[in-house]
């Protein structure tokens, strides 16, 4: 089978792999889409682990079942989690599933950029997710980052009538947008310093959005008399810079995206202390998050297909990843085996 391995954002390769065989407790999935997310063009994040195939928000069709599998059928259409938890250590049980050492350490086989992929017995047991007829393979590529948002959000305490700000007007950014508006965020307000992704941010929602600068501050403060949270989705200082200048007293950060390991910024803790101001972080999505995020999806409550930008054959994904790592003019890539 046709696999894609990852070296580096510039040197990505179409590889022949031998077809995976499955136990008796597994089941073999026939990739349908897999979009590339912004976490598999984090270079300096990838390049540990390189080379090998990435994707991890993949669709498919069950091709075979083990003989121990019960509750699936070849021919179903299915979202796979690429990590699941154990769901019975200290951090699941106290609602941190996304630090669960199980769940950092799970995957399925080889990964989403591949034909096919050997789904291992912990993924089958809580980590496939059978698609509704009225969800498209292409919609199902969005289940796994939007249930990233929904946790996100969640751990922001996101009430309806928040104002939000998103700093950061990528797919993720843009579904931190949809999903806060549908959750009943009374305004929310897009910055990014790509223009490109600024008119997508206002074309798909946003009730305000705008180039980010050293005026930032000044130009939200005059759409929006307070800032209850702002998300930070670019891995960048100045974006969390921009995210400390804004949010308001008794308002919460969220670092949805992180910045490259050894990088730090400096906190004035006299101004959170004073303001209240709560920094918080959110990492990944666990089965519950993504089950909302289908529901989310199924309901076409988000609305996620018109996110996609490039469509590409799998032999091609070497274009995918120049596009999305240059994500210049781009929101989601999507590849097909």
């Amino acid at each position: 089978m046709k696999a894609v391995l990852y070296y580096s954002n510039d040197d990505v390769r179409i590889v022949e792999m031998e077809k995976p065989k499955i136990g008796p407790d597994e089941i073999l999935v026939r990739a349908k889409a897999c979009g590339i997310c912004g976490s598999d063009v984090m270079e300096w994040y990838r390049v540990k682990t390189a080379p090998r195939v990435l994707g991890h928000e993949m669709t498919g069709e069950i091709v075979e079942i083990g003989e121990n599998v019960k509750g699936y059928e070849v021919g179903d259409r299915v979202f796979v989690s690429h990590h699941v938890p154990c769901n019975t250590c200290h951090w699941c049980l106290r609602g941190h599933h996304t630090v669960c050492e199980t769940l950092r350490t799970t995957n399925y086989d080889p990964g989403g950029f591949a034909e096919y992929v050997r789904i291992p017995p912990i993924n089958v047991d809580r980590g496939v997710f059978l698609l509704p007829p009225e969800v498209s393979y292409d919609q199902g590529v969005f289940i796994e980052p939007l249930g990233c948002v929904v946790r996100g959000q969640r751990h922001a305490g996101m009430s309806p009538g928040d104002s939000i700000l998103v700093v950061g007007s990528g797919v993720s950014g843009i579904l931190h947008m949809r999903y806060a508006k549908n959750m009943g965020a009374e305004n929310v307000i897009a910055v990014d310093i790509n223009e490109y992704k600024v008119k997508m941010a206002e074309r798909m929602g946003a009730d305000h959005a705008f180039l980010a600068d050293r005026n930032t501050p000044e130009r939200v403060r005059d759409v929006s008399d307070h800032i209850d949270i702002a998300i930070v989705t670019a891995p960048a200082i100045s974006a969390m810079k921009t995210a400390f200048e804004t949010v308001d007293r008794g308002g919460t950060v969220l670092f949805f995206a992180p910045l490259e390991a050894g990088k730090t910024i400096p906190v004035e803790i006299w101004e959170l202390w004073k303001n209240e101001i709560t920094l918080t972080t959110s990492y990944g999505a666990s089965p519950k998050d993504i089950e909302i995020a289908l529901k989310l999806i199924s309901s076409g409550r988000v609305e996620v297909e018109d996110l996609i930008t490039h469509r590409l054959p799998l032999v091609e994904a070497r274009k995918g990843f120049e596009i999305a790592s240059r994500s210049t003019d781009s929101l989601k890539v999507v590849l097909y085996p």
